[in-house]
């Protein structure tokens, strides 16, 4: 069936407030000069890049925005015009899903909206990109990646280091043996995130912001810190600490260079938010080690600057943001999102790889293929790489404060763990923190069955793995 016979299709059909319907995947190709229509859902930050991103990409025309934000869509629609696009405007992505205009649908909502945004979109008949992490809690992400593949629909996920030919170059050079065996990678996320502050009494929500949608399928509670937009990475029931923030990206190539495809059969976390006191509930230390059976997957959030009263961050082995992975014969440093650098086991350079290419682009070229292996990063590896995130902090999220010499204990037996544990320790240190006065928390040990996405006899740590949803924003259980 034609495009236009699809439009004339969606046109007839309309979705409730409550729930979508399931729009027939109508879309079988789309012609190298067949126009592509967008629609933005979320740009107070990074949909921008996405707005930005679709305009450099030929076929595709920007159809619609949605934000729950009025300045901030009366800001983005000025910066349209200027441009000559006049897309059209939605606060709430139900009604947006009835435009038959749209084709794609790109979000860059908060992270508790990701997996139902995107779950209600392919129902609606339209191709997905979700930014990462794609879920808030692992049994979402997982209904994410049925809906695509029970729906024929193409989703790519916003880890856009997997369109870097550097990276995809190097791991491969590596994953083939040139410097032997792989011994661990490590993900780091070295990045300075300052208190949030600390109110008294709840924020006034200003009139210009629809909060029931906001918050979606998270609680819709008084807002319990200074700001709205982005300090929601900080607390719960809406963000994932940088773990799930800036992390994802580092895990997810650590996970690509070990060519692990599961969730870890074992997971441990280590550490606080530490250094100051303030309306944040999400580490800003944190060391997690997932103990996959051929080589581990070690990664460390630093929130802290490297030593009180510094504006620097630490950096291990030449890289703050970015992946160290240990082989028998040498070592690959991932530093940037395009480039790769080789060392021998001397630490001499030997090679580097470099290059990168449009995320957005090959996110198109997929629609128009209709193969979902065109994506460089299909929304299977967006949900496990989301889910190491979410294991991890449920590791955390279930252990308890205890002095240091007892978290020492508790790592001793795995020497990798040990080892960024003890240098979390120093860099508390330097930070002027006393961990006998303000412990770090020492996470539970948890076992998972990769293949169900359950752990193994902990009934605490399963009732994380999904969240209560807030009626009518459920990510449904048949999708």
């Amino acid at each position: 069936m034609n495009k236009l016979n699809r439009r004339d299709f969606l046109k007839t059909t309309l979705l409730t407030t409550a729930s979508l319907s399931l729009f027939p995947a109508l879309r079988t190709s789309a012609g190298p000069n067949e126009e592509i229509g967008v629609a933005v859902v979320g740009f107070h930050g990074r949909g921008r890049a996405h707005i930005d991103g679709y305009s450099r990409v030929k076929g595709t025309r920007l159809v619609a925005l949605c934000d729950v934000d009025q300045h901030v869509m009366d800001g983005e629609l000025k910066r349209c015009a200027n441009r000559g696009q006049e897309p059209k405007s939605y606060t709430d992505i139900r009604k947006l899903l009835e435009n038959p205009d749209v084709d794609i649908v790109s979000i860059a909502m908060p992270n508790h909206w990701h997996s139902l945004a995107g779950v209600w979109s392919i129902q609606a008949g339209k191709d997905v990109y979700v930014e990462k992490p794609v879920s808030h809690e692992v049994w979402e992400g997982r209904q994410l990646v049925k809906a695509a593949r029970n729906h024929n629909r193409i989703v790519q996920t916003g880890t856009q280091c997997r369109s870097s030919s550097g990276i995809t170059e190097a791991i491969q050079w590596v994953r083939e043996g040139n410097i032997g065996k792989i011994i661990r990678a490590r993900g780091l996320c070295y990045k300075r995130r300052p208190s949030i502050g600390k109110v008294t009494h709840p924020t006034p929500i200003p009139e210009w912001i629809d909060y029931n949608l906001w918050c979606g399928p998270a609680p819709e509670v008084p807002l319990m810190r200074e700001h709205l937009h982005y300090d929601w990475h900080w607390v719960w029931p809406t963000g994932n600490g940088d773990l799930g923030n800036q992390g994802i990206h580092q895990m997810d190539i650590a996970r690509w260079a070990l060519g692990e495809p599961e969730l870890s059969p074992r997971v441990l976390s280590v550490g606080g938010r530490l250094g100051y006191v303030d309306d944040g509930t999400t580490p800003n230390t944190l060391v997690v080690f997932h103990d996959y059976p051929a080589a581990p997957l070690i990664f460390e959030v630093r929130g802290l600057p490297s030593k009180a009263g510094s504006n620097q961050m630490d950096s291990y082995r030449g890289a703050r943001i970015g992946v160290v992975v240990d082989c028998e014969g040498g070592s690959m440093v991932i530093p940037s999102y395009d480039t790769a650098v080789i060392y021998d086991k001397h630490q001499t350079e030997i090679k580097r790889f470099r290059g990168a290419s449009s995320h957005f682009q090959n996110f198109i070229d997929a629609v128009r293929s209709r193969r979902y292996t065109d994506l460089h990063a299909d929304i299977l590896q967006g949900h496990i790489s989301s889910g190491l995130c979410h294991t991890g902090n449920i590791s955390y999220r279930l252990g308890k404060k205890r002095p240091p010499e007892e978290i020492r204990d508790a790592v001793n037996a795995d020497k990798d763990l040990a080892e960024a544990v003890g240098r979390m320790e120093e860099h508390l240190g330097a930070n002027n923190i006393d961990l006998h006065k303000t412990p770090a928390t020492l996470g539970v040990a948890l076992r998972m069955n990769p293949e169900t996405e359950r752990f193994i006899g902990n009934r605490r740590a399963n009732r994380l793995l999904r969240r209560h949803y807030r009626k009518p924003f459920v990510v449904p259980a048949k999708v």
